[in-house]
């Protein structure tokens, strides 16, 4: 899968609810990004569930919600009207634990957490492109999980950036520091990853 202009336009989000597709299209300081196929990879979709679940069930019975790609989430600069916002991602999960960010087109405002799980194609967008509109956004923290060095880099909020992420296998496991009494077991998630024969 990679990513690339649409076109040389500026856009908004009015403007994406018309052309937008059903996955992976975003919308970044009204630039237009589309992906284009084949499809993420067994990887990427066996760290993408594994990561849903173990959020899920770590929250059950709490006020915080853990949503999974495809779903909008808008990053207002401001208090301008949706259809005039210019930023729009798909993170592949993500929590909130304020209900009033959700709504019928998914969510509105920065989520507590959120996780990108990288690609040979995408993990240039997602360090270069994403993580500055994740820190302009007020992110608490974001992951970017690599499945081809089995890392995760741990990017923190901290007086309004957040410098050099915290690099670490994914052994063991990892707790998010946002979103208290969760923490990822990396064992089941390389295990499912492992499946496939080569």
């Amino acid at each position: 899968m990679t990513v690339f202009k649409r076109d040389s336009l500026r856009h908004t989000y009015g403007d994406y609810l018309i052309w937008s597709r059903t996955f992976g299209d975003e919308l970044l300081d009204g630039t237009a990004y589309v992906r284009e196929p084949p499809s993420p990879s067994w990887t990427h979709q066996g760290i993408v569930g594994e990561l849903h679940y173990q959020a899920r069930r770590a929250l059950e019975g709490t006020q915080w919600k853990v949503c999974i790609a495809p779903l909008d989430v808008r990053l207002p600069k401001s208090n301008e009207r949706d259809e005039d916002v210019d930023t729009v991602v798909q993170p592949d999960v993500f929590i909130t634990g304020d209900v009033k960010k959700i709504d019928s087109r998914g969510l509105r405002g920065a989520p507590d957490w959120l996780a990108e799980v990288l690609s040979p194609g995408t993990a240039r967008y997602d360090r270069r492109k994403k993580i500055p509109v994740y820190e302009r956004a007020g992110v608490p923290e974001v992951w970017l999980i690599d499945g081809n060095s089995l890392t995760v880099a741990v990017y923190r909020l901290s007086e309004g950036r957040y410098g050099a992420p915290t690099v670490t296998p994914l052994r063991g496991k990892t707790r998010l520091t946002a979103v208290p009494g969760v923490a990822i077991h990396w064992d089941p998630i390389m295990e499912e990853v492992s499946k496939p024969s080569s």
